[in-house]
């Protein structure tokens, strides 16, 4: 299973898939500038940079964000909070279509006016299932 950018430069593999979700925490909906993110959760020593390898900044004092540097796409995220794991973004596989989400977190912060018609559990913080 695969990822890019939208360049095309920085690219990823993984072989399996931990947990998936939408983030609607504000750091998130700003790093990429969208109502709501699809994420999901993939363990250390389960995938790989097969491309270039995206550029970082520190979001916060226990998050990373790696991006693109040469188109800006955001590629993933890592925090002290979720040790041995990286975060893609689903819009980032080469087929979006085999991401299935399985729940929500940070539900408290959802915008009022994104309804997402789904039964799918809604954690108000950040609890991976």
């Amino acid at each position: 299973m695969h990822g890019h950018c939208l360049c095309g430069a920085v690219r990823y593999e993984y072989d399996s898939v931990k947990w998936s979700g939408y983030c609607h925490c504000e750091s998130c909906r700003r790093n990429c500038a969208s109502p709501v993110t699809a994420f999901f959760g993939v363990r250390d020593g389960d995938w790989r940079w097969t491309g270039d390898k995206p550029s970082s900044y520190a979001s916060s004092d226990h998050a990373t964000r790696w991006f693109c540097a040469r188109c800006g796409t955001p590629m993933a995220y890592e925090s002290t909070q979720f040790a041995h794991e990286i975060h893609f973004y689903a819009a980032t596989l080469d087929d979006p279509e085999q991401f299935k989400p399985t729940q929500h977190f940070h539900h408290g912060e959802h915008l009022s006016w994104l309804k997402i018609d789904d039964q799918l559990k809604r954690h108000r913080s950040s609890s991976l299932a």
